[in-house]
């Protein structure tokens, strides 16, 4: 029997100051028809963050099978149960909500104003109900008939799975007087709805879809749901959240995610040591002639001879201060008396009057034994790698590096080092983003290319996502009749796509889904494949997506503020521009000075190449048509590259 939780999203139930009504009548419903027993109850208030918590719990570590919800789907601003539950899904279940509408719309057309969510997390059904008492009842009674049955395919239960088909399939069968045909949706690709075809009766070429199905997303959006789900793959280990723990040479360690802190052992410095080149003193013996007594160099034995009262020892910088002497004196403040012939010291007179402990570092003044030098959860750099070195960890723990996968596709495409076919270009996408991938410290793994036709996609993306957590792909992904990702991964590999359209240029198509492959969950980030969209794209999302999948809190490009240069108007366009820039800033100033690289065609891969940002012009405005000639206008930059000053 099923394992059933059932959520109450209410800010007055759960403050005591209304009764939840609707919790209790699910509960006695789900068991009352079969559906399951329920194991987990519990009311929260409308806090996305709450109700996160609940579901996540519940899917990933009670592995229940049903969480039903009730409450928090209306318009209201503190109705936020959709987005919360949608946050969290793997897969969505748009079935189960259409079912749930249109049954309540037969029955009032107020369930019009009821935004409701449902899908799949882990191996556990997620639905949402209306808070309504009465609306609750109507929804369940309207999908109780399939809920079973979900559970089933979703854990993959071939036994009552294949019966059911069969009964159903079966003429004789009672429940086909009832249900005519049955065809499960996971027995063929279904495409999402929304689009137009080419005409009525179209076939072939002529009916793929006019327009995305796809609804038009905010950069912010998109970069929220891919961290989002990032987050979700990672794990909790020792206090750190990540895919995994390793155990790295401590020189392999830059850009890592440390996944253990660091204590001392030993004192830094482990003895007195000089600040200044100078003489080892005795304060008490004030100015005046002195004897030399040999020197100290930074790596003697600090286990000399203590010199007496009238005595001084030469030392340099970082070297063990003698026993005896309480104080350094620099070289700057003595003067030299009396020499040998071969040039060594006999005397020299002290000019300043030393105190006690002057230009000495104390033992354990910089590290102190048992002191934590570095925490878990910071990133190593190269300041970091030095504190190691410091304290003598050669080996240290951190979190696990993503593998991600670079795949390009199209018939068109060929390998750089090959003689130009017809037809054809050169394959210059997948160098950028593995260098770039690279050069954030991310290992990267190349898929090669994959033609355009169905037998070859499936393959090659099987192969890629059995290796990889995070799989980015360049083209198919736009409207053209060989754009076949996400066809693929939909039918597939079962996929659930959460954005395919976003508010940017370059970049419209870009395309993010989620899948499990071998029990495992795997992202794939489909970048179009015009290189400059697919390069400004990979600094928006992938490499965020990298950072986050290696357990990066903060794995979001900073921005700096700069003036867009220009000696003619430059039209914006309806969509926000991430146009290619070479920003500079002059000494003392706060904010740049930017020019673009000429013309932004998204195909022009040297507008990439002779940049070092992205500035992001806003889209076209009844209030703002272009960007004067001359004007002084600021606007944000992402940098791509470093900051240089000319001599």
């Amino acid at each position: 029997m099923a394992r059933v939780g059932v959520l109450t999203v209410s800010d007055s139930c759960s403050s005591g100051q209304g009764v939840d009504k609707s919790g209790p009548i699910l509960v006695k419903l789900v068991e009352d028809y079969k559906v399951g027993k329920v194991k987990e109850t519990l009311c929260v208030p409308d806090n996305q963050q709450e109700i996160r918590k609940a579901l996540m719990n519940w899917s990933d570590e009670l592995k229940l099978d049903l969480i039903i919800t009730t409450g928090g789907t209306g318009l209201s601003p503190r109705d936020v149960t959709p987005e919360a539950t949608q946050s969290v899904l793997h897969r969505q279940a748009p079935g189960l909500v259409h079912s749930m509408l249109a049954g309540s719309l037969a029955v009032t057309p107020m369930a019009a104003l009821s935004r409701l969510a449902a899908g799949i997390r882990g191996s556990t059904v997620i639905v949402n109900m209306p808070g309504s008492h009465k609306a609750v009842r109507e929804c369940f009674g309207f999908i109780q008939p399939v809920l079973n049955h979900a559970i089933d395919l979703v854990q993959d239960k071939k036994k009552p799975v294949k019966t059911l088909h069969t009964s159903m399939q079966s003429s004789n069968s009672e429940l086909t007087a009832e249900i005519p045909t049955h065809t499960c949706p996971h027995q063929q690709y279904e495409p999402a709805a929304g689009g137009q075809p080419g005409g009525q009766g179209a076939v072939g070429v002529a009916a793929r879809l006019r327009q995305s199905p796809y609804p038009m997303i905010s950069v912010d959006e998109a970069q929220k749901i891919v961290i989002q789900h990032c987050k979700d793959m990672l794990k909790e280990v020792e206090g750190v959240k990540m895919l995994d723990i390793e155990s790295v040479p401590y020189t392999a360690a830059m850009g890592r995610v440390l996944a253990e802190d660091i204590v001392a052992k030993d004192p830094l410095p482990p003895f007195p040591a000089s600040i200044k080149d100078g003489y080892a003193v005795i304060a008490s013996d004030g100015v005046g002639v002195r004897k030399v007594r040999g020197e100290s160099s930074a790596g003697y034995d600090p286990s000399m001879q203590p010199i007496a009262p009238g005595e001084i020892v030469r030392i340099n910088t970082g070297a063990p201060v003698p026993p005896g002497a309480d104080a350094v004196v620099m070289v700057e403040n003595t003067k030299l008396i009396e020499a040998t012939s071969d040039g060594e010291e006999v005397r020299v007179e002290i000019l300043s009057n030393p105190t006690p402990g002057l230009d000495i570092r104390p033992i354990g003044s910089d590290i102190q034994v048992g002191e934590c030098v570095l925490r878990k959860g910071c990133t190593l750099g190269p300041g970091e790698l030095g504190v190691l070195a410091a304290v003598g960890v050669t080996t240290v723990k951190v979190a696990r590096l993503p593998k991600v996968g670079v795949l390009s596709t199209g018939n068109e495409i060929q390998e750089p080092g090959e003689d130009l076919k017809p037809g054809h270009i050169r394959d210059s996408n997948k160098t950028t983003l593995k260098f770039l991938i690279q050069s954030k410290g991310f290992h990267v793994v190349d898929c090669g290319i994959a033609k355009d036709d169905l037998s070859t996609l499936k393959q090659k993306l099987s192969d890629s996502l059995t290796e990889c957590d995070l799989l980015v792909t360049t083209g198919g992904v736009s409207m053209g009749d060989r754009d076949l990702l996400r066809q693929v991964l939909i039918s597939d590999f079962g996929a659930q796509i959460y954005f395919a359209r976003v508010n940017m240029k370059p970049g419209k198509p870009t395309t993010f889904a989620t899948c499990t492959v071998n029990g495992k969950q795997k992202l794939v980030l489909g970048l179009p494949g015009n290189p400059v969209s697919a390069t400004v794209t990979c600094h928006l999302y992938v490499v965020p997506a990298c950072k986050a999948l290696s357990g990066q809190e903060e794995p979001l490009p900073g921005k700096v503020r700069a003036v867009l240069q220009t000696s003619r108007p430059i039209k914006l366009d309806p969509r926000p521009e991430y146009q290619r820039i070479w920003v500079k800033f002059a000494s003392g100033e706060s904010v740049g000075s930017a020019s673009n690289t000429g013309n932004q065609m998204s195909s022009r891969t040297t507008s990439m190449a002779q940049s070092n940002g992205l500035m992001i012009l806003p889209g076209r405005s009844q209030e703002l048509q272009e960007v004067p000639a001359g004007s002084n206008m600021e606007f944000d930059v992402i940098l791509t590259g470093d900051l240089t000053t000319a001599l």
